[in-house]
């Protein structure tokens, strides 16, 4: 009976509209495109729909500008009601010092062991027995995304895998097309991860990420995803950078560029344009080379409030964590974010082509690789972070020390 509690409490709580109890809760997140900020709406619909008022507080700067602004909030005793975070470590030291709500009790209650889809994504909510957070969605960074629109202006074929890809970047170069469209800061960041695990390969990734293994980093298999950096780095140029993520979206639909590597977010800024997969655009997961995706995403935790604080914010706390994960929600927000919902148990019947790809994988025999995130501290992250901007910033820096630098980051890795 526990699958049906989510869905009976948020019944419930929908009845109770009209309750004079209702509270304001601060919702901190860094949903800010135009995608995102549709998605995002409808966690808030759904939750005003409970008598409650979600008050917005969207930061700029995705996780690397949003994260220290709401962890420097918490702990300098300003909390917001509830906050937006990646699932991984990065909370880690918030939970030790007692700032975040244990959500063990409703997850017990309500029998989230019972639906989610994959029970690893609970793993990264999870500190010494204890869930802190909402996983709300899954998310992946192994996806290709091809403009079909550049390769019939180029006279080509859409590319089925990642080499076909590669090997088409001189003809679109030749064609005026960008062959590798790129936004500035973070998104470069996510490129390397999926490169290790499909161009490398799944046993790879896990040794290098999960083993921490120096000598896997020094192997002939890792030489290979190295010269796959080094290829992307080499073709693109830096005066063809775009600010924003979405704008790379733009350039893909008009056929500007060829490709990218990006997470499945971006499928709510191709939403947004009216762009269809099979259409104007094509997805492949482990860039056609393996179906296996890695599967991290998004998670909400609940600060700690001040004593004092009045039992109808509280309340509204409790009423927000149940939402999040029910049917309803799951599948509003989630077509429109463009990443596969926690559970398997609802109708994505309406669900586009590419999130059918994804989902079907999700429900393979392989499942999903753990996050990067999840399995290196956050200053591991941020060294082999920083590497990799300055790799990508030197088109002269040799592919052997790149190699030997990444290898002594994975050596020391907490």
């Amino acid at each position: 009976m526990k699958k049906f509690a989510v869905a009976a409490t948020l019944a419930a709580a929908l009845m109770c509209s009209a309750a004079p109890q209702a509270a304001e809760l601060e919702v901190t997140h860094w949903w800010t495109s135009g995608g995102e900020s549709a998605a995002v709406a409808e966690f808030a619909r759904l939750f005003d729909a409970t008598g409650n008022k979600w008050v917005d507080s969207a930061l700029a700067g995705s996780g690397t500008g949003a994260n220290p602004v709401i962890i420097s909030r918490i702990l300098g005793g300003n909390p917001m009601g509830a906050t937006q975070m990646n699932t991984g470590r990065d909370a880690e030291e918030l939970i030790k010092a007692g700032l975040i709500t244990d959500l063990t009790p409703i997850a017990e209650e309500d029998g989230w062991a019972d639906f989610f889809a994959d029970p690893k994504l609970l793993d990264a909510c999870t500190f010494d027995g204890k869930i802190y957070c909402v996983p709300i969605n899954i998310h992946s960074w192994h996806w290709l995304w091809l403009s079909d629109k550049a390769y019939k202006d180029a006279g080509l074929e859409t590319p089925k895998d990642w080499n076909e890809y590669v090997a088409s970047f001189p003809a679109l170069r030749e064609k005026g097309i960008i062959p590798f469209g790129l936004a500035a800061g973070w998104p470069l960041n996510g490129i390397p991860g999926v490169l290790l695990a499909d161009v490398g390969g799944p046993e790879l990734y896990l040794k290098v990420n999960q083993d921490h293994d120096a000598e896997a980093v020094r192997s002939p298999e890792f030489r290979k995803v190295a010269e796959a950096w080094a290829a992307v780095r080499d073709v693109v140029d830096p005066a063809e950078v775009v600010p924003q993520f979405s704008d790379v979206a733009n350039q893909l639909i008009a056929g500007e560029a060829a490709g990218n590597i990006h997470g499945d977010w971006i499928q709510g800024e191709f939403a947004l344009a009216g762009a269809v997969p099979g259409t104007d655009y094509e997805c492949l997961p482990g860039l056609g080379l393996s179906n296996r995706i890695e599967g991290g995403g998004d998670a909400f935790y609940f600060p700690k409030l001040p004593e004092g604080t009045a039992q109808d914010v509280l309340d509204a706390q409790t009423a927000l964590a149940r939402l999040l994960v029910s049917p309803e929600a799951q599948v509003a927000f989630n077509l429109k974010k463009g990443s596969m919902p926690i559970r398997t148990d609802i109708d994505m019947s309406s669900a586009n082509d590419c999130m059918k790809k994804a989902i079907d994988i999700l429900k393979g025999p392989d499942g999903l690789l753990p996050g990067g995130e999840t399995l290196n501290s956050s200053d591991t992250q941020q060294q082999l972070d920083d590497l990799n901007q300055e790799f990508f910033a030197d088109k002269s820096y040799p592919i052997d020390d790149y190699i030997e630098a990444y290898a002594q980051i994975i050596e020391s890795a907490d």
